[in-house]
């Protein structure tokens, strides 16, 4: 059954994402998913591409799987050993007696731009009006309520419609053909609206509204059975992430960029900016993070109020890594700061 599951969810990822899916090679020992397609992925596909995992000693390959949930259900089947993803498939598996772990999170923040159609100019003008996410409960939905409690507004009292739309570039196109009235964008779709006249009502990314994102996430029982696996794996993205980070080296985080996501070398260019802004060089999982998307998803699973930061993050192996000077020499190595 476990490899009867696979076998769908790499089908599907392949079907639903055409020249976006990145299978595993047969023989290897190790495979890392994500289920996100933009540019803060990009740690995890340097380490790939700039050969840091068999630098480490490790055999390790990457898929794209469409959507968190598959891929944590493909993780509790072992099927797949590592995730690269946001916490809140995460936390609702653990809620229902899932034995993941984060070990780290490159990303702790909201990073969008929260973007309306022209006319709107005031946090209170959004009143009655229509607002577009990706799903009701993912991470987008979470930035949108987050950024509404960020302006002193509420959804259900200011009578916010908020809808379930398509990802990012279908939001960026609702907006702009007037389907919707606001959302939360990417840096690299806010930037070209913000060009076309629409307006950035806040910049969340300046606002520090914490959430679990871009998380590296194992079972316990294989963090357990091999934690120097695991460290090794960890030694090799936290590298990608310097690599990416350094100015030194942005002409092959650039091409990778194009690779994996297939655009442009300006679409490129602009998905790296939301890498720098977004990336933390030390990626500790923030326990006010996992708070958030706790406090928010329970308001439509209950269970999850259970869940508590301590329980879910597990940061040994990058308390290790970071006490021993393992990450400040790499960040030194690209001149990184």
């Amino acid at each position: 059954m476990t490899r009867r599951l696979i076998a769908v969810v790499v089908i599907f990822g392949f079907l639903s994402a055409p020249g976006q899916f990145y299978a595993a090679a047969a023989g290897k020992q190790v495979v890392i998913a994500h289920a996100a397609m933009n540019a803060r992925v990009a740690p995890l596909w340097v380490a790939r591409e700039r050969g840091f995992f068999a630098k480490y000693g490790v055999e390790a390959d990457t898929i794209f799987v469409r959507g968190a949930p598959t891929l944590v259900a493909a993780m509790q089947s072992n099927e797949i050993d590592v995730g690269y993803t946001g916490g809140t498939a995460v936390v609702g598996a653990v809620a229902n007696g899932a034995d993941l772990k984060v070990l780290s999170a490159f990303t702790n923040r909201i990073t969008y731009d929260l973007m309306v159609k022209p006319g709107i100019k005031r946090p209170e003008d959004l009143r009655g009006k229509i607002f577009g996410i990706q799903s009701i409960g993912g991470t987008v939905w979470m930035g949108a309520i987050l950024a509404l409690e960020h302006l002193k507004l509420d959804a259900e009292r200011d009578k916010i419609n908020i809808i379930a739309v398509g990802d990012q570039n279908v939001l960026a196109q609702a907006l702009e053909t007037g389907t919707i009235d606001a959302t939360v964008l990417d840096g690299v779709q806010s930037r070209r609206l913000n060009a076309l006249g629409f307006p950035t009502l806040a910049d969340l990314n300046k606002a520090n509204l914490p959430i679990l994102s871009s998380g590296f996430v194992m079972r316990e029982p294989n963090l357990q059975k091999n934690p120097q696996l695991a460290e090794n794996l960890m030694k090799a993205v936290i590298e990608g992430a310097a690599f990416s980070l350094s100015m030194s080296q942005k002409p092959s985080t650039l091409k990778i960029l194009q690779k994996y996501l297939r655009i442009t070398e300006k679409d490129a260019e602009e998905g790296y900016r939301d890498l720098v802004s977004g990336t933390d060089k030390k990626p500790y999982a923030a326990p006010a993070g996992v708070t958030n998307v706790v406090r928010l998803m329970k308001r439509s699973n209950p269970k999850v109020e259970k869940v508590k930061p301590e329980q879910l993050i597990d940061d040994r192996i990058l308390k290790k890594l970071d006490q021993s000077g393992f990450i400040d020499e790499v960040l030194a190595k690209y001149g990184v700061k």
